[in-house]
């Protein structure tokens, strides 16, 4: 049995301030530094056809300049101190994130306040944000394995958001003004749509203490209503291949799945992991190691709170593509036929705890669940907790769970590559 150290035991933390701000920590023990990260409630699950990629270029745009820094100076404010700052968007929210020693949180709460309060946003930065946005949906369109995915997302949720892709397109993001990102900056950057998670060496007055010294508190609260979703309708099952010249075929057969608060997630994401996650998957064995067919196979998860996504890529010579493809059409066939048995599946809950345990040593990890307990209303669990649901799946769930979700005809299927 695995026993959860005093560290790995330790419960969050949540105090909502009068703004509507929500801080959530986690003591971290044995450490030195300190993750302390901000999710905007607002990314491309939000957008609409005509601002695609609207929340990505604001994320790129804050950091060119705020009342007090410089786009340098920011860019040195945690790095001459040996840290870091990054942001990223997703499609329920756009996050802002810092990494430092544990004497210089103040220093993180004060730039991260800068960045998402006081930036410039002039149309001049813009002109060149521009720029690199559309060189980085260049950099997807020459990556296939990046493609592929964005592709079947398309394919999958047709005109629905979750089709949006992230980055926009080079129509849209060449078409935003200005007026745009700065009327959605005022509508959404605001405390009440905002959640700040910390974790590592700190106390949860003293993260306080720290954001009201960086006048965070001080910030007057927004419209705190969540934002519109159209009804989640995804496309039927479909096939689709797009020609392109290149070297490989990229194949990604998926679907919609479990959402993320589902009951059946502990079994679900073992089957996934057993059926494509690692050497020792069973895709991994049979397409690569079995038939040679391909270098990098493997199966994927992505779970949102009204529904999920999943599925397989492949990347593989053309003249094997079509094998490839059936080869994994028959796995999953055989996933809803026989289900898992219990050998097998023991060894996915040993493998699933044992990640889950891993994941807990790093502060970054610690602060994400901290901020997913508020974002996604997700539920404080103990370590024990945690280690009891997964080590409760039974072959019986695993088999209503493969049934359920992973059976061949209810894929869709996107091959990008050339002519075959």
């Amino acid at each position: 049995m695995i026993l959860p150290t005093a560290a790995a035991s330790a419960r969050v933390e949540r105090t909502r301030w009068p703004n509507g701000l929500v801080i959530c920590t986690q003591h971290v023990p044995g450490v030195r530094s300190v993750a302390l990260g901000a999710w905007v409630r607002a990314a491309s699950l939000h957008e609409t056809p005509e601002l695609m990629g609207v929340s990505h270029m604001l994320e790129h745009l804050v950091f060119k300049g705020t009342a007090r820094r410089s786009a340098k100076a920011l860019a040195l404010a945690l790095e001459s101190l040996g840290g870091s700052l990054d942001a990223y968007t997703t499609r329920e929210y756009t996050a802002f994130q810092a990494r430092v020693l544990d004497r210089d949180l103040g220093v993180a709460a004060d730039v991260l306040h800068d960045v998402l309060f006081a930036p410039l946003l002039r149309d001049e930065d813009l002109a060149l944000e521009r720029g690199v946005i559309l060189e980085e949906i260049a950099m997807v369109e020459d990556t296939p394995d990046d493609l592929v995915f964005e592709l079947h997302d398309r394919l999958l949720w047709g005109a629905h958001p979750y089709g949006y892709p992230i980055l926009g397109t080079r129509e849209t993001v060449g078409a935003i003004p200005g007026e745009a990102l700065r009327a959605r900056h005022a509508a959404l950057y605001h405390p009440g749509n905002i959640v700040i998670a910390a974790a590592g060496n700190l106390t949860h007055e003293g993260v306080l203490a720290a954001l009201r010294n960086a006048g965070w508190a001080d910030v007057p609260a927004g419209d705190a209503r969540p934002m519109a979703v159209p009804p989640v309708e995804p496309a039927a099952p479909a096939r689709k291949r797009v020609i392109r010249k290149m070297a490989q075929t990229h194949v990604v057969i998926g679907s919609t799945t479990i959402p993320l608060g589902s009951p059946d997630r502990p079994a679900y994401s073992i089957v996934n992991a057993l059926l494509g996650g690692g050497m020792s998957s069973r895709l991994f064995q049979r397409v690569r190691e079995d038939l040679g067919l391909a270098y990098a196979v493997y199966s994927y998860q992505s779970l949102h709170p009204e529904v999920g996504v999943h599925g397989v890529y492949v990347g593989t010579a053309p003249a094997t593509a079509a094998k490839a493809t059936q080869a994994i059409r028959d796995e999953l066939e055989r996933l809803v036929q026989e289900g898992i048995p219990e050998d097998e599946l023991a060894l996915g809950r040993q493998q699933f705890v044992g990640q889950y345990l891993l994941s807990l040593e790093s502060v970054s990890a610690r602060m994400y669940r901290a901020a997913s307990l508020e974002l996604y209303d997700e539920p404080d669990r103990t370590v024990d907790e945690v280690i009891a649901r997964i080590e409760a799946v039974t072959p019986a769930d695993a088999l209503r769970v493969a049934q359920a979700w992973f059976a061949p005809d209810r894929q869709t299927t996107l091959t990008l590559g050339p002519r075959s």
